[in-house]
């Protein structure tokens, strides 16, 4: 009984495709959320952009959509801002970016298709665990990291600029690479609390998913005994 028990549950399945399926949200969230220009779009208001820089809003949009372009993994080239100058470790930099920001937009295709697979084989045996597994990780990873970046946001940001890169060329110069003042910390802020959000809502769905196959499979059990 033991035995048909984990059978049904799935066992080591359901806990390798809940990682996919939770690496899938994160990715799609960081991807949904590099591309929801509109984000940025209120922040040139929200944060005052035109007079930190001095530029109009046209321009600063101008040189934000060229990053955001430069950044996806199908653009071919080296980034040019219409009208920005850049320096050479400003340059590595976002080439560094771009590296990272590639490797998640592959890593969502990849964890979407697996997730494909994966979910079309676990309908087949009705296993539905995954999803609860994959809801409490989607819930409790940014949950810890949110806790992390609470006491100090600016703290939290260096942090990650540390781990993730391994110099210093992060730390613009506005006179070398003036990009950075039309890139303050607030906005990423406001980028993670917005893929914060997305996690949550892919945990909540993972949740409600899983109880909703729950109770079919209940009533399914209930029909069957009557009959």
């Amino acid at each position: 009984m033991a035995g048909r028990r984990r059978g049904r549950s799935g066992g080591f399945g359901n806990v390798l495709l809940a990682v996919i399926l939770t690496l899938f949200i994160f990715s799609l969230a960081a991807v949904l959320v590099l591309n929801f220009k509109w984000l940025y779009y209120i922040d040139i208001t929200l944060l005052g952009l035109e007079r930190r820089s001095g530029m109009d809003a046209a321009s600063i949009k101008a040189n934000y959509d060229a990053l955001i372009q430069y950044n996806q993994f199908w653009f071919k080239g080296d980034l040019q801002f219409p009208s920005l100058i850049m320096s050479a470790t400003g340059r590595i930099h976002f080439e560094e970016v771009k590296r990272i920001f590639v490797a998640v937009q592959y890593l969502c295709l990849a964890s979407f298709a697996c997730c494909v697979i994966g979910m079309i084989r676990k309908r087949i045996k009705h296993q539905y665990g995954y999803l609860r597994i994959a809801g409490v990780l989607a819930l409790t990873i940014p949950a810890a990291l949110g806790v992390l970046a609470a006491p100090s946001w600016e703290r939290f940001f260096v942090t990650f600029h540390q781990i993730f890169f391994q110099n210093n060329y992060w730390l613009f110069d506005s006179k070398t690479d003036p990009v950075i003042l039309i890139l303050p910390e607030e906005y990423f802020m406001h980028c993670a609390i917005a893929i914060l959000l997305c996690i949550l809502i892919g945990s909540l769905l993972c949740f409600f998913i899983y109880r909703r196959h729950r109770r079919m499979a209940a009533g399914r059990r209930r029909r069957e005994t009557r009959q």
